[in-house]
């Protein structure tokens, strides 16, 4: 039999190369953020997002943990990024849309609402759909490294590189700088997230272990994941900065948005979690939740307004959205086959 590292050498990183490109293009070009046409930003994102992604995903695999580990690590991403890299969490004029305004705490000094926002998008959309859905393309590989311990130092160097260097640039151009206090609390809170990822158990349950309960169907998983995608989107739509404008009329106050948030993560988290540890649960299941959020971007996509440092058109951000969308419809379909064979 042909083991990994007896494969060629194209071969064995294909899916590593696969998930450098479609992290970033879901969590900022699927998401309706930045027009496929900004060509500048499909390759600067992708040592964001792709190395991000990548380095997460082969750290968990080579250390045989799961998806509890990953996510942690998610999260850890996406505090890091925003707290430090783009300072969306500080800035109150970041882009000109004001986005803290909405349940912003002094003592924080960040909007909750915006914050809770991020937790999501980063933890869900821009790292583990992407991973999971990569993985399901792996096929047998779903589990294995794909890169060798040279290439994931260098995908590191890269990471921690750009983020440096990206993250010095940003402060210059746009002249504004957290304070000393921030940036300590966000480093503490994503080296916390980190050694929590760390000390989470390795793999998922063992077939022995699993619960004898039966799953619900992968097509139930997808739309439940649908409908958890939709209500987490649509409850920021609710914020006054106008980003989503679908339901702003709703006018919902920024302590009632947490608190649904808290309950949505909780129950998502919750039954998930409960559906994983039973005998049942398959890579089906997995593809089905990741493909439930890869399509939320993909609607949504399309009332949300674009954040790009050069004007774009309204039928740029449409025609940009509708070959994003039709990308993912494409590139899920390829992954169900796979999972299916």
């Amino acid at each position: 039999m042909t083991t990994t590292h007896q494969l060629p050498l194209p071969v064995r990183v294909a899916p590593a190369i696969g998930l450098w490109f479609v992290a970033p293009l879901t969590a900022e070009f699927l998401m309706g953020n930045i027009p496929i046409t900004d060509v500048v930003a499909v390759i600067s994102t992708t040592f964001i997002y792709g190395a991000g992604a990548l380095v997460i995903r082969e750290v968990a695999r080579r250390t045989g943990r799961g998806w509890p580990s990953i996510l942690a690590w998610a999260l850890a991403y996406g505090i890091f990024e925003e707290a430090v890299f783009t300072q969306t969490l500080w800035n109150e004029n970041w882009a000109n849309v004001r986005i803290l305004d909405y349940g912003y705490v002094p003592a924080l000094g960040t909007g909750v609402p915006w914050l809770m926002f991020m937790v999501g998008v980063h933890t869900i959309w821009s790292i583990s759909a992407p991973i999971a859905v990569v993985e399901a393309l792996a096929g047998s590989r779903r589990t294995t490294p794909w890169l060798g311990k040279t290439g994931l130092r260098v995908v590191s160097a890269v990471f921690v590189l750009f983020f440096v260097l990206g993250g010095v640039a940003k402060a210059m151009l746009e002249g504004w700088l957290a304070s000393p206090v921030q940036y300590v609390g966000a480093g503490v809170l994503v080296v916390a997230l980190i050694v929590l990822g760390l000390r989470l158990r390795r793999g998922g349950p063992t077939v022995e272990g699993a619960v004898e309960v039966a799953v619900p169907g992968p097509w139930a998983v997808f739309a439940f994941a649908l409908v958890a995608g939709a209500i987490f989107v649509l409850l920021y739509a609710c914020d006054p900065t106008g980003l989503s404008p679908w339901l702003a009329v709703l006018s919902v106050p920024a302590w009632l948005s947490v608190l649904l948030y808290l309950v949505l993560f909780a129950g998502v988290g919750a039954l998930v979690t409960r559906w994983s540890h039973r005998s049942g649960w398959s890579d089906a299941h997995r593809l089905a939740l990741a493909a439930g959020a890869v399509l939320t971007y993909a609607w949504h996509s399309f009332p949300w307004k674009v954040i790009s440092i050069f004007p774009v058109s309204p039928a740029v951000d449409l025609t940009s959205n509708a070959i994003m969308t039709v990308g993912a419809v494409v590139l899920l379909v390829f992954a169900a086959r796979r999972v299916a064979a």
